[in-house]
């Protein structure tokens, strides 16, 4: 049967290119709903451009990851050692297999996604179920079975799940080294097609510079090579890894990454807009929570949403007409308090202690937090020197060792007490800060 190929106009990627059957996942359901999900959830309200999907996204991840396969395969590029870890990189027809499942499971990385995205998915799932969870039983659905089944060789639907959620989002498959790698491409901390594509597409539409880095080089210089796992001499494993001459590119990448959250992902006024969004749906929800169950999930999108809130925002009588009100009417809570360095110094957790100073004044309505600390800044992974000797990224980069950790604490005030709550807290600050402080250290 002859393929037909397509292609996509990408602002990105210039020309993003698929055959007949990726065009099959493009044109299901799960993928077409993509369409209507925001990427960057509620961060449209303060960058306009933002407005872009995770349609587009999946399709650069795709685009990115093909990428890498072909360089990290390439003959040229293999490291002796990983030839022995990995037999199968030597074999045409299992590298064809494999670069498929890569581009397919690329595609449906995000299927599972909530409306708007991150926006309330911690809160609003039952325990134990992300979008993770709802991906792999969308990757399992007959409309996708169907489409395995029809590529010439048959896909395996276990390898898809494997490479598009990784090994940590898994229960139950066991990962061989290669389909390790393999998932690294996609979800990987350090050279994830998944980060850099958004990175370069949310700095895109946002209209900020702070997510661009020169993936191209990056790319060129990506390796899969032998890494110590730290439990004998002898022990190794493949990791996706860097050429020395790509080391400074990773480095803007993380980079990248650091600024991106720190001055778009974490805008404080996305992050309140987040709340509302969250306290809506809370209310607007049966029992105030996303159903597991895949099926539903793909009826609801960031439409179905953005019209419940309008007609409730418009109807004082609906239900969650003040959390939609905010939303639409940009009646968002302000910015009361943002965690200063200066005040660590007094007191340990100032965001908490302000945060319940300031409810037992104003009101547990009217006062929101919202604080995150990443977990981790530095990425470890292998990098091959000039000399041909391996050696680690944190112990080769002193700009890896220093990365700074993406950090916030806010507190919110509803703006009909903003002056006010900004005239108590410039005269109560350090009493505050002070007088609890004993507290938080016997807690």
């Amino acid at each position: 049967m002859t393929k037909h190929f397509h292609e996509f106009r990408d602002p990105i990627h210039v020309f993003i290119k698929l055959d007949s059957d990726e065009r099959k996942v493009v044109d299901s359901y799960p993928f077409q709903r993509l369409r209507n999900i925001h990427q960057l959830a509620t961060s449209y309200l303060v960058y306009p451009g933002a407005t872009h999907k995770r349609f587009e996204h999946s399709l650069g991840v795709m685009e990115l990851a093909s990428r890498v396969f072909d360089v990290i395969t390439n003959p040229r590029n293999l490291h002796e050692k990983i030839k022995d870890l990995i037999p199968e990189i030597t074999l045409d027809n299992k590298l064809q297999y494999w670069r498929r499942v890569l581009r397919m499971a690329a595609l449906c990385h995000d299927l599972g996604h909530l409306p708007f995205s991150h926006a309330a998915e911690d809160d609003l799932l039952p325990e134990g179920v992300d979008h993770e969870t709802i991906t792999v039983e969308l990757i399992r659905s007959e409309e996708m079975q169907q489409i395995w089944q029809s590529v010439t060789p048959p896909l395996r639907t276990d390898d898809i799940i494997k490479l598009a959620v990784g090994p940590n989002k898994t229960k139950g498959i066991v990962f061989s080294d290669w389909e390790a790698v393999l998932s690294e491409v996609i979800v990987g901390d350090a050279f994830g097609v998944d980060r850099i594509d958004y990175l370069l597409r949310d700095s895109y539409h946002a209209g900020v510079a702070y997510g661009r880095f020169d993936h191209f080089r990056l790319i060129d210089t990506l390796r899969i090579l032998p890494k110590s796992t730290g439990e004998d001499d002898d022990s190794i494993e493949p990791a996706l890894g860097i050429e020395e001459g790509g080391l400074h590119s990773s480095e803007a990448l993380l980079l990248a990454r650091y600024f991106m959250y720190s001055q778009v992902y974490f805008h404080p006024v996305r992050r309140i807009y987040d709340i509302h969004l969250k306290d809506f749906l809370m209310e607007w929800l049966p029992r105030g929570k996303f159903s597991p169950n895949a099926n539903k999930i793909v009826e609801i999108t960031d439409n179905e949403v953005l019209a419940a809130i309008s007609k409730a925002a418009n109807n004082s009588s609906k239900k969650a007409h003040e959390s939609a009100r905010r939303f639409v009417g940009r009646k968002h809570f302000r910015l009361l308090y943002q965690r200063h360095p200066d005040d660590t110094t007094i007191n340990p957790e100032p965001g908490k202690t302000i945060f319940e100073s300031a409810t037992s004044r104003f009101g547990v309505q009217s006062i929101r937090r919202d604080n995150y600390t990443q977990k981790s800044a530095s990425s470890d992974f292998p990098v091959l020197c000039n000399d041909g000797r391996i050696t680690s990224s944190i112990s080769k980069s002193s700009t890896i060792q220093r990365l700074p950790v993406a950090s916030f604490d806010y507190v919110f005030i509803n703006p009909e007490y903003v002056g006010e709550g900004h005239r108590w807290l410039k005269r109560n600050r350090l009493k505050i800060l002070i007088e609890n402080t004993n507290l938080i250290e016997e807690e």
